[in-house]
């Protein structure tokens, strides 16, 4: 179980220059290097030309690294003291897309603001982990043991979940539960509870079945059996298997896969570039973006490991669980292992709020691991 004291913020913290000497180079690097591959991968969709894809990923990154650093650097207490702040401004935006939200590809997920269009449910992401860290912050075992301190975190989790699924985007949404669920288990509810919530879902799930829309069903049809519908729902992952296949054990060469520049797969600059990398640079380059994303992973776990500050512990184990939730969910997309939900592979798809939001995350994990000696009130993960 956790171990609980209350105790005030340290009076010392760290110089601009310290926590800059203190952020961890390597994990920076691995990020660096993804993504390159990424800007090397949209070079290559766009038939080796900068346009339309690569330089404005480019410079998305900068501005993404820029804020990385910005908020690695920060006081670390601002973002316990204005948790909550964060988190009802986001579902404000969650709720002004079902209000007066931007269209495009047929969903409702957008806000324009003119010189670009902002998502919230993906900001959602990082403001929903800062929320439950500093509720779970704040409590007592014997609350989060308790049936009635699980009410409020659960509430705060499941409406922008419902928001997401209205607009609709179940893949977010379910991200947004598989984070939540990850957190509640970290700080020790109960497994019953769980197993309650498991036989719930399976029982509900004939009912939820019926509210799917009718591309959705279609895609959980298409991932039992492609064949199905071999030119339509089915299309896009049989056309991924064979690029996938194709590139063999050192791929084609760059700028050489055949499926991809004959336009035989669709999305390849958006959800299935993890493909036209694989086929361009084999079951190799496939590999060393996987170990890369691995290490990233692991990096921010070890972090976790380390950090004195049971919020510290949680925003970092929750905001890394969503980017392996992105990984995951990506690579066994196009694999065939999952439907198809639209999730992109971040540091490499295209994307403006996605690369901003999971750049913001890699700051705030840095920020917990550059502060890790800062007492904010809760101790570290030990015995009662």
């Amino acid at each position: 179980m956790y171990k609980y004291y209350e105790a005030g913020f340290k009076s010392q913290t760290l110089s601009l220059k310290d926590r800059f000497y203190n952020l961890s180079f390597g994990y920076i690097f691995c990020i660096l290097l993804l993504a390159a591959i990424g800007i090397i991968c949209l070079y290559s969709a766009a038939n080796g030309h900068w346009m339309p894809w690569a330089w404005p990923q480019f410079v998305r990154f900068g501005i993404g690294f820029g804020l990385m650093l910005l908020l690695s650097l920060i006081d670390v207490k601002l973002y316990l003291k204005y948790a909550y702040l964060l988190y009802f401004a986001v579902l404000l935006l969650l709720i002004a897309v079902e209000v007066a939200g931007h269209v495009g590809m047929g969903a409702q997920r957008w806000i324009d603001l003119k010189i670009f269009k902002i998502q919230p449910s993906e900001i959602m992401k990082i403001t929903m982990v800062l929320m439950l860290a500093k509720y779970f912050h704040s409590c007592t075992l014997n609350q989060i043991e308790s049936t009635r301190g699980l009410v409020a975190p659960v509430l705060m989790a499941l409406f922008p979940a419902a928001l997401v699924i209205l607009q609709p985007d179940l893949g977010t949404a379910l991200m947004l539960m598989f984070t939540t669920i990850t957190i509640f288990f970290v700080v020790g509810v109960q497994l019953w509870k769980f197993a309650l919530l498991g036989g719930f879902a399976l029982i509900s799930a004939p009912i939820a079945w019926h509210f799917l829309h009718d591309y959705q069903k279609n895609r959980v049809l298409t991932f039992l059996n492609p064949e199905r519908d071999p030119l339509g729902a089915g299309y896009h992952i049989i056309q991924s298997k064979i690029a996938l296949g194709s590139g063999g054990v050192f791929g084609k060469g760059f700028l050489n896969g055949t499926q991809s520049h004959l336009n035989f797969l669709p999305e390849k600059h958006t959800d299935f570039i993890y493909t036209m990398l694989s086929e361009e640079f084999g079951m190799i380059g496939g590999i060393v973006v996987i170990l890369l994303n691995l290490i990233i992973i692991v990096y921010g776990y070890l972090f976790a490991s380390r950090v004195t500050s049971y919020f510290g512990k949680l925003v970092i184990i929750g905001l890394n669980t969503n980017y392996f939730l992105y990984v995951f969910i990506n690579i066994a997309m196009v694999l065939g292992l999952l439907p198809v939900v639209g999730v992109p592979l971040p540091l490499i798809s295209y994307g403006g709020t996605v690369m901003l939001s999971v750049m913001a995350s890699f700051g705030i994990i840095l920020c917990m691991d550059v502060n890790r000696n800062l007492n904010l009130g809760r101790s570290s993960f030990g015995d009662d």
